[in-house]
């Protein structure tokens, strides 16, 4: 069975799509995916077949959504009351097959985004509330829970988790299989279950075309930071009396000042465990 045309909207005839919805100019729709009343599809978006678009959902222009992803859904919250809360998905964002993204709650953010350019693979699962910079990467089977918050450039290797409320710095790379329970400042590497820093993103900072002087800098400001001083409060402490430093490195000791669920240790550390912990109020509890 061959597909209808109307307007420059490819729709397959075996495609549900609610008369309320909006769809854009140039946009393609696979058979059996069902488009729900309140979504809007920008111009040139590709939605494959079986997918399911539904609530207050927004797929910004370009965006490309596989086979079976499921969009828009409601939250795994058991406060939620079905209340009018909203998903965005940036432009060009490739979300793939079995890929699932929860509208927010009202007592989050109120909504769920995933920025422009990411490249969300197979079985990933990005919860209620995320804010997902831009240009990130999740492996296949990675999983965000509810409220996390992650920065431009993050890659997320496969299979790994990320527990609710944690915050990931942007340009900071997770290996696969790694469980975060912390926050993981930016510009870093991170590995393993409840694991460790291991140093600076060297690769993902000289492949987007970092200076010389900013790598310097933030090797410099994770040094004294993590392999200093006996604490990491006193390590930050020694780190942020350097005058005329990056903006880059503001950025990176803001962050691990802000910090409210603490910095995972860095793989250095050879004093005890409470040398990586900033650690306030429990976000999640």
């Amino acid at each position: 069975m061959g597909e209808s045309s109307l307007d420059d909207v490819c729709i397959h005839p075996l495609a549900c799509v609610e008369k309320a919805a909006q769809i854009g100019k140039g946009v393609k729709i696979g058979p059996f995916s069902v488009i729900g009343r309140d979504v809007i599809i920008e111009d040139g978006v590709e939605v494959g077949p079986h997918v399911v678009i539904e609530g207050h959902t927004v797929i910004k222009k370009g965006a490309k959504i596989a086979q079976f992803a499921s969009i828009g859904a409601a939250p795994q919250d058991l406060k939620y009351a079905g209340e009018p809360t909203r998903v965005e998905i940036g432009e060009e964002a490739v979300i793939r097959e079995f890929v699932s993204v929860h509208r927010g709650t009202v007592s989050g953010r109120g909504v769920t985004h995933v920025g422009a350019k990411c490249l969300v693979m197979a079985y990933c699962h990005i919860a209620h509330d995320c804010d997902v910079g831009d240009g990130v990467i999740m492996a296949n089977g990675a999983t965000f829970g509810g409220h996390v918050q992650v920065g431009d450039h993050v890659v997320i290797g496969g299979l790994s988790a990320v527990h609710q409320f944690c915050r990931i710095g942007a340009y900071a790379f997770l290996g696969g299989m790694s469980g975060v329970d912390k926050d993981i400042p930016p510009f870093t590497k991170y590995w393993g279950m409840r694991g460790k820093l291991y140093g600076l993103n060297l690769v993902g900072i000289r492949r987007k075309g970092f200076s010389a002087d900013v790598i310097q800098g933030l090797r410099q400001a994770y040094r004294t930071v993590f392999q200093t001083a006996p604490t990491l409060r006193e390590g930050l402490a020694l780190a942020e009396k350097t005058p005329s430093q990056p903006s880059e490195v503001i950025q990176f000791l803001e962050f691990i000042r802000s910090s409210k669920r603490g910095i995972p240790t860095g793989s250095d550390e050879t004093t005890d465990e409470t040398a990586g912990s900033i650690q306030a109020t429990d976000a999640a509890s």
